[in-house]
């Protein structure tokens, strides 16, 4: 029991900081709720389209997608995440989200959008499984001589 006081006595500050501690601590997690408020941050879980468009910088590729076909039967998160394991799916999802949010906050997304080498193998992926049935299965092979 006497190692559990010394534990408290160890994370609690002060007495006479308390009080100041506890303010600060409500303040920072005010400005953190807030943070995820304004930044609509639940809705990154979701698989919906209308996500994609919380950075205005997506409403041409939204509009583009939501006239295509594959608006009928394929979300973005289908064809630009992977879909083989949850896993793999949730760690690409947050780190690229992530990375798009970090670009979008600071204003460095270019001015025209392309795909990166990590996004352009999961949309293989993604093309090859749910078109399986339209591509043959080809590889380069070298010849030398």
């Amino acid at each position: 029991m006497e190692w559990l006081k010394r534990l408290i006595s160890f994370i609690l500050p002060p007495q006479n900081w308390r009080m100041a501690v506890t303010i600060l601590t409500g303040i920072l997690i005010g400005i953190a709720i807030l943070i995820v408020y304004l930044s609509n941050a639940p809705s990154y879980l979701s698989d919906k389209p209308e996500t994609c468009i919380n950075c205005h910088v997506m409403y041409p590729q939204y509009a583009s997608w939501s006239h295509s076909s594959h608006a009928r039967d394929a979300t973005c998160v289908d064809c630009h995440v992977p879909q083989d394991n949850i896993f793999r799916k949730y760690f690409f999802k947050g780190s690229d989200g992530l990375k798009h949010s970090t670009y979008f906050t600071f204003r460095w997304e270019p001015q025209v959008i392309q795909i990166k080498s990590a996004g352009v193998s999961v949309v293989q992926e993604n093309c090859i499984r749910c078109h399986h049935d339209l591509v043959d299965m080809v590889s380069l092979v070298e010849v030398t001589g």
